[in-house]
């Protein structure tokens, strides 16, 4: 059986998993009676620590308190929060906050963590570049409402540099690279956008609170991608083609292009390329007939590409 501090603290570290824990769960995990488990509670609220009695389940949680008690981690958490605070960028105003975080984390790591975390910093490279800084506030005011399921209203600026007022349901917070993106549904124009973190200033309050939306195929981290690939390029077009998204899903390769489904004979694919061009030639690769939604420029590009297929096929 352990000791008593020993005891202490594997139930201050069972308690720091956000989860309810039952009095008889936690006597189990740690081999002692039920009336051992409340008289620890005790111990542990008389140190500071506020560990609430939740309602209707006869358990316990470890609750935000005035000041941080002390954490406990085990060995992969220890370094996984020392690599993060050496590597953490685009976030204004906690560059300093960081180094001083990392500086007492460092200070209690047994020394063969500190070797690992290290050997990982010493294999690790961060991209360079001055990429857009994104203040500390904004990512907190978005994740709380992602987390809350309330409403999220900001002004946005667009890479224009004009401004709109957006109302979204906010889904997910997302890092890509050196920058945040906020998954989000559109309320005003009832679909799914991206919006980069650093383009937002929210609006106060949050509210009302909303039911979950199914994200197209599921996978956040997916969905950005696609959209990102997109609209990395400098040119980009719509095309909607008569033939099912599945198959066109089949004829090219994913990567730089959006296959969305209009209904079961017909898609719609926004591609991106570095010319026109390219535009061009590479709608003419999927074997079915299209027409070009956007933009209007494309037309003149195939009218000509196609003429010179004919000189061809004439000769």
């Amino acid at each position: 059986m352990l000791d008593t501090s020993a005891r202490l603290l594997k139930l201050l570290s069972l308690l720091q998993t956000p989860r309810d824990w039952a009095g008889s769960e936690l006597a189990e995990r740690l081999g002692v009676s039920a009336r051992t488990v409340r008289r620890d509670i005790e111990r542990l609220r008389e140190l500071g620590y506020p560990v609430r009695a939740t309602q209707g389940t006869a358990g316990y949680r470890l609750g935000a308190g005035a000041a941080v008690p002390p954490l406990l981690l085990d060995d992969d958490e220890a370094v996984a929060v020392a690599v993060g605070l050496r590597t953490a960028a685009g976030v204004a105003g906690v560059e300093e906050t960081s180094v001083r975080a990392l500086a007492k984390l460092e200070q209690v790591l047994p020394s063969r963590l500190r070797h690992r975390v290290q050997t990982l910093q010493s294999a690790m490279i961060a991209m360079p570049g001055d990429g857009p800084t994104v203040d500390a506030s904004v990512l907190t005011a978005v994740a709380a409402a992602c987390r809350g399921r309330e409403r999220l209203r900001f002004d946005y600026s667009a890479h224009d540099g004009t401004t709109s007022r957006r109302i979204t349901e906010p889904h997910r917070l997302v890092g890509w690279g050196r920058r945040w993106y906020l998954v989000a549904w559109d309320v005003e124009r009832d679909d799914w956008r991206t919006f980069r973190a650093d383009r937002i200033e929210p609006r106060t309050p949050t509210g009302p609170r909303f039911a979950p939306r199914e994200l197209p195929g599921g996978d956040v981290v997916a969905y950005l991608g696609e959209r990102l690939n997109v609209a990395l390029w400098h040119f980009q077009a719509t095309l909607r083609f008569r033939l099912p998204a599945a198959r066109v899903a089949e004829l090219i390769t994913p990567t730089g292009a959006l296959i969305e489904p209009v209904d079961e004979n017909t898609c719609t694919v926004t591609m991106g390329a570095d010319s026109m061009h390219f535009l061009a030639v590479f709608a003419g690769l999927i074997e079915a007939d299209f027409e070009v939604v956007d933009p209007p420029e494309l037309r003149d590009r195939l009218a000509r590409l196609g003429a010179r297929y004919l000189r061809a096929a004439e000769h």
